[in-house]
């Protein structure tokens, strides 16, 4: 059985963390961040870091979940979560343009992709596209929503893929 739940959630400085009995948010430099809180699971504050506990054993795997997820959102607070995408192909590029961002892959036209509130989308080449933001899924949702418009090919590996991902390539047909 996992013992994720019994592992205190270390509060960094200048993060705020609020326990109502149907919520818990998180306040710091980056943003706000909030969580419905189950029944059944009690959030106490000592010494700057945050218990997680369950009044009953069968909601200890969801203590453990609840846990990691306050944990997520405490270092997105503070520190943020990035995302990078790289373009692999011949013509492809990125373009931020505000909170939009302007993509060339190989379609007969542009696509526009519109940033969700609390995301930005930085492209520091034309090549590569950052995704930054305080909330650890909604980065990963926006990073794989971009990458959803044109995935990488498994014969030449062209396309949108994260950076460091490992494109598993296929022979080509021999005559």
């Amino acid at each position: 059985m996992s013992r994720v739940a019994k592992k205190p959630v270390a509060l960094a400085k200048g993060v705020e963390l609020n326990v109502q009995p149907e919520s818990i948010s998180v306040k710091g430099p980056k943003g706000t961040l909030s969580v419905a809180k189950p029944a059944g699971i009690e959030v106490k504050i000592e010494d700057g870091s945050a218990l997680l506990s369950a009044n009953d054993p069968a909601l200890v795997p969801l203590a453990g979940t609840l846990r990691a997820i306050v944990a997520n959102m405490v270092q997105g607070v503070s520190a943020g979560f990035e995302r990078k995408l790289e373009l692999v192909g011949v013509g492809y590029r990125a373009a931020a343009q505000g909170k939009d961002l302007n993509l060339s892959l190989g379609y007969s036209h542009p696509v526009v992709f519109k940033a969700p509130e609390g995301i930005t989308i930085t492209t520091p080449t034309q090549t590569e596209i950052v995704v930054a933001g305080a909330d650890k899924q909604l980065v990963g949702e926006v990073a794989a929503k971009i990458r959803g418009y044109r995935p990488p090919e498994p014969y030449k590996g062209k396309g949108v893929k994260y950076a460091g991902e490992n494109i598993i390539r296929k022979e080509a047909k021999k005559a």
